[in-house]
């Protein structure tokens, strides 16, 4: 049946270029940005092939220009590539590509186009942004979450040390359960039942939406092929499933309506379906869910694979880091917020490689080049990051570049645009960065990590995936080596293990023998040890029970 479809498929596409061929006619070039050379049908997409396709859309704007012309088939694409061109854009021009285009995934999963994401520019957008923006993802809701960001980061820690220190784990997988649960409990105000296939099913419909490698989204007027190529069937299939989940969710949902602090982000949607200006349909609901796992999920947890990943190949910038980190906790057994503020101020990938498109909303003029109505828009981000005129070594991970720098995480001058810019700025930024920090600071905090297997830092594998989320190509398994922090003393260091009093320090016998290895000092042997006894009501020792001490490496078992 595969090899049918793909057949069928074929001849259909055969078929549609000849009578393209045919009857299209030659247009004449006007005003015309720079552009690679390119053939019919097809335009520019043979330069793609066989690219990752933001690396390959990098490459022609080293050619042709920060300011380019794509014909990605039938799409008529301008492609942004450098810091100066995006602030022109996003801001004199922001009106005017303040639109979406429409697309399949923006159809069936966006629920007809009515999430944040996929919106087109107008009233409802507005309404909807306005809600976003003052009620389900300010800062003081943000704030509110805290608590369980920590109870959820302490028990992601827990769940790594009971797997074994000295053990290599699947750390892609652990961050990913991490920012899911954390993204469950501020949505619906707990964990629920289908975490795992909803995420799952999330993720599958962010993998459709590349818009590079689906003859739907390069041909979107042809309907007839957004079903012989099976996108339209597999969407529908992922938006049925998305769709049952989260019809449970809202059936069992009791609420929480006592104090708007105390609401979690689906009580704020409920509220709005009864209300006059902006009543929400429970179609609207369900898409704004979907946004807030697929904007919220991947892009935290691929951000925090790709920050220890740089970290784990700059071993020196890791140690620098975690030195910073342990001496501002304080050896405190579980790290808040504010131990970390201005801490994290590294230089991290910004998940996704290409904005969200957007599509120009009346012909207008850039730089003295025509822009036709419905052009498309693409934000090069990942050639904005490496844009040697505004950053120095651009390939290079320099996190120190940030440090006293007038550059900052929010792009004022959009050389770094990690959430976009303009209207169009995603509105969580506030919410993906509480996301990021304090689960970097926890993983980075606790845990000393290396390859496997005598790996050599430099021989990670940091090969990305292209989609609208630039996810690693492989997994990131990594070794942990639990570092048993409780205070500032320097406790749990294995270049000063300390001797320590013990009646006077220890109250629970069960926790020093599980966590610690101990010897006596000055490399005394056990045979040597003073066991003379002082009678009274309770047997004691004649001589105090001093003990060299270091952490438990669970590996030696």
């Amino acid at each position: 049946m595969e090899a049918i479809s793909v057949i069928g498929f074929a001849i259909a596409l055969f078929i549609f270029f000849i009578f393209k061929l045919l009857i299209t006619p030659s247009k004449p070039k006007k005003n015309q940005l720079p552009e690679p050379w390119r053939i019919p049908i097809i335009g520019h997409m043979h330069h793609l092939i066989g690219t990752i396709p933001h690396r390959g859309v990098t490459e022609l704007a080293r050619k042709y220009g920060p300011l380019m012309h794509l014909q990605l088939g039938e799409v008529s694409t301008i492609v942004v590539s450098s810091p100066r061109w995006a602030k022109e854009i996003l801001t004199t021009h922001d009106i005017t590509f303040a639109d979406r285009p429409e697309t399949l995934t923006g159809e069936i999963v966006g629920y007809h186009n009515t999430d944040i994401v996929f919106a087109p520019y107008g009233e409802y957008w507005r309404q909807l942004r306005k809600i976003c923006t003052l009620e389900l993802l300010n800062t003081k809701k943000v704030k509110s979450f805290q608590t369980l960001r920590n109870e959820e980061c302490w028990s992601t820690v827990n769940e790594i040390k009971a797997l074994g220190s000295g053990k290599p784990i699947d750390l892609s997988k652990c961050i990913s359960k991490l920012i899911a649960r954390i993204i469950s409990r501020a949505t619906f105000g707990k964990g629920i039942k289908e975490e795992r296939v909803f995420t799952e099913t999330v993720r599958e419909a962010i993998e459709l939406t590349g818009g590079f490698d689906d003859i739907a989204d390069i041909f979107p007027s042809k309907k007839f092929l957004h079903h012989l190529s099976g996108k339209r069937a597999k969407l529908t299939k992922i938006q049925k499933k998305l769709d049952k989940v989260i019809d449970n969710i809202i059936s069992n949902h009791s609420g929480s309506r006592s104090s708007s602090s105390r609401e979690c982000l689906l009580d704020v949607l409920l509220r709005h379906k009864d209300e006059a200006e902006l009543p929400l349909t429970s179609d609207n609901v369900k898409a704004v869910i979907f946004d807030m796992f697929a904007a919220g999920t991947d892009t935290s947890s691929v951000v925090i694979e790709w920050a220890i990943s740089e970290l784990i190949r700059c071993p020196r910038v890791m140690k620098e880091l975690q030195a910073k980190l342990r001496e501002a906790v304080k050896g405190k057994e579980r790290i808040e917020e504010e131990d970390i503020q201005d801490l994290i101020n590294y230089e991290v990938t910004p998940p996704l490689p290409l904005l969200m498109p957007r599509e120009c909303r009346e012909p207008c003029e850039i730089n003295g080049y025509n822009i036709a109505n419905k052009t498309k828009l693409l934000v090069n981000v990942f050639g904005i990051n490496r844009d040697p005129e505004y950053w120095k070594d651009p390939e290079s991970f320099i996190p120190e570049r940030f440090e006293n720098s007038p550059i900052n995480i929010m792009g004022s001058e959009y050389e770094y645009l990690p959430f976009g810019g303009g209207r169009r700025m995603c509105p969580g930024a506030s919410m993906g960065l509480a996301n990021v920090e304090l689960p970097l600071a926890n993983l980075l905090y606790y845990f000393d990590w290396k390859l496997p297997n005598g790996t050599s830092h430099d021989e990670l594998d940091m090969t990305e995936l292209f989609g609208a989320v630039a996810q690693r190509k492989t997994k990131l398994v990594l070794v942990p080596m639990f570092q048993d922090i409780m205070d500032g003393s320097g406790l749990g260091s294995n270049k000063n293990p300390a001797t320590w009093e013990l009646p006077s320090r220890i109250d629970n016998w069960l926790i020093c023998c599980y966590y610690f290895d101990w010897k006596l000092p000055n490399d005394s042997k056990g045979e040597d040890l003073d066991m003379v006894e002082v009678f009274g009501a309770s047997v004691q020792r004649k001589n105090e029970l001093h003990m060299v001490l270091e952490p438990y490496r669970f590996s030696q078992n």
